[in-house]
């Protein structure tokens, strides 16, 4: 009776071990910070944008299990997966934020702003863009539209229409603002900041609010106003100097000019950055590489006295440009490491007549550069960090620059639009030409990236650069856009 008591005795230990361990292991597929298990059961999702996936479809949002790098489940070589009920038209960006499980992603062909629940892997809502938007893959990094990221606030620009589109889905209200040739919206990660760039535009120092007309301004400021400041602004478009007010009658939101102080011009401002402190913006002045005359970095403060007290959503009032840095080597696009900004961008050669690709290394708050690296040509429209100390950078038309040139003359080099930049040793490693670098995912922690590269799907290694094997990924329309749902912050993001 002993003896088989024992033996029942480790016979249920076993099993208790056993399901232990079955549990532990089944343990591991949980999603952090109480995120949600979504249906797919994939902990590593890599959404794509692709669009014109069939003749009979223009837009499709399909995932890939970037751990094993397939988009099918691994325990089956049939279908595929992908968000359910999108019906946006061509797809072109998609704005990242998995600490919220959503993305939002925008269709070019119909204006369509369309947010995706992560956790269900389905469409969650449609966004009306009362403007409606104009946008092309093209020149500068795309930023005509953004989500505040606690998905309250909708901004756009639309050039062709010279309006900013605002919607505020708390209160299902929208309209749009009058600001003549505006094409960039930048937005600062609380959602207080909403900044318009104005296509082609400079801005000399000094020129200030209720001083210079409203429309010579280079940027302007988005702010919902206050309940007594829409009594205030009752009829008066330009109340306080703003460029307008809407809607008139009784105005909610107004668009202000932001002044330049004694030392801050702006020249062709394209986006801005904003630092990790939430102290400083930096205006990207794209200068030479957008036709102006110097490339630099604008930064203003935040302060308390330059947000609008009382308001909600978007708050700069009163923000007044102090200072400009110089960066020789060009700059479209820049992204923060702590207190370091790298700017990725171009500088001509006279002696071309064609301009090369740069980054340059800016130490905040000193602002001072410590070095400058040559990468891809070409119009730098994605950046995002990597495992291994790695930045990745991507372009467009990288092929209608020196190193193309210095290609076709002969030289052994690599003319390829994307780069990867070793933060620790600063080693650059360009690839070989696969098309326009139009997107980039960072896989955290399995030492690898997803690009869109030429309308394909590719996979790098962050160790040495080398290509994966992305056979079981391809797909048969364009991939524009990509990016990491399974992310730990909404830091890993491709645009914005």
């Amino acid at each position: 009776m002993k003896k088989r008591s024992s033996l029942y005795f480790v016979a249920v230990l076993s099993s208790v071990f056993v399901v232990c361990n079955v549990i532990s292991s089944c343990g591991q597929n949980f999603y952090f910070a109480g995120r949600t298990l979504p249906p797919s059961g994939v902990l590593n999702r890599v959404l794509v944008a692709e669009e014109n996936p069939s003749a009979f479809a223009s837009g499709a949002l399909p995932f890939m299990d970037a751990y094993y790098d397939i988009r099918h489940a691994y325990n089956t070589s049939s279908g595929q997966f992908t968000i359910s009920s999108y019906s946006g038209k061509l797809p072109l960006t998609i704005q990242n934020m998995p600490e919220q499980q959503a993305g939002a992603v925008y269709g070019e062909g119909d204006g369509s702003l369309t947010l995706i629940s992560y956790a269900q892997e389905k469409v969650s809502a449609s966004v009306t863009i009362p403007g409606g938007l104009s946008s092309t893959t093209e020149g500068s990094p795309y930023n005509g539209v953004f989500i505040s990221r606690d998905l309250g606030y909708v901004y756009a620009a639309n050039p062709s229409a010279h309006v900013i589109s605002v919607a505020n889905r708390n209160n299902g209200a929208s309209l749009t603002l009058n600001v003549p040739n505006a094409y960039g919206i930048s937005v600062n990660p609380g959602g207080t900041l909403a900044l318009v760039f104005i296509q082609n535009a400079t801005q000399s120092a000094g020129q200030t609010v209720n001083v210079a007309a409203p429309q010579s301004f280079a940027v302007y400021s988005i702010v919902q106003l206050t309940d007594a400041q829409q009594t205030a602004a009752t009829n008066n478009p330009n109340y306080l100097g703003a460029q307008d007010c809407e809607p008139q009658k009784l105005p909610t939101w107004c668009v202000f000019p932001v002044s330049t102080g004694p030392s801050a011009t702006f020249d062709h401002p394209i986006k801005a950055v904003f630092s990790p402190d939430g102290t400083t913006a930096y205006v990207v002045n794209c200068g030479p590489e957008c036709g102006g005359t110097t490339a630099s970095l604008t930064t203003i403060p935040i302060t308390a006295s330059s947000i609008n007290s009382g308001s909600k959503g978007a708050s700069g009032i009163a923000l007044v440009a102090q200072s400009n840095i110089a960066i020789p080597d060009g700059a479209t696009n820049a992204i923060f490491n702590g207190n370091t900004l790298y700017i990725a961008g171009q500088q001509y050669q006279a002696s071309s007549g064609l301009f090369a690709g740069f980054l340059t290394i800016l130490n905040t708050p000193a602002d001072t550069i410590g070095g400058t690296y040559s990468i891809s040509d070409g119009t730098h429209n994605r950046m995002v960090f990597a495992d291994d100390n790695t930045l990745w950078i991507g372009s467009s038309q990288c092929n209608q620059g020196v190193r193309y040139q210095q290609a076709q003359s002969g030289a052994g080099i690599q003319f390829g639009c994307i780069t990867m930049f070793n933060t620790a040793t600063n080693a650059v490693t360009i690839d070989s030409y696969l098309g326009d670098g139009t997107g980039i995912a960072d896989v955290e922690g399995l030492h690898k990236v997803y690009t869109t590269e030429g309308g394909q799907i590719y996979i790098y290694s962050t160790t040495n650069m080398a290509q994966l094997d992305n056979s079981n990924v391809t797909i048969a329309g364009t991939a524009i856009d990509c990016a990491y749902m399974d992310a730990g912050t909404d830091d890993d993001n491709t645009i914005y």
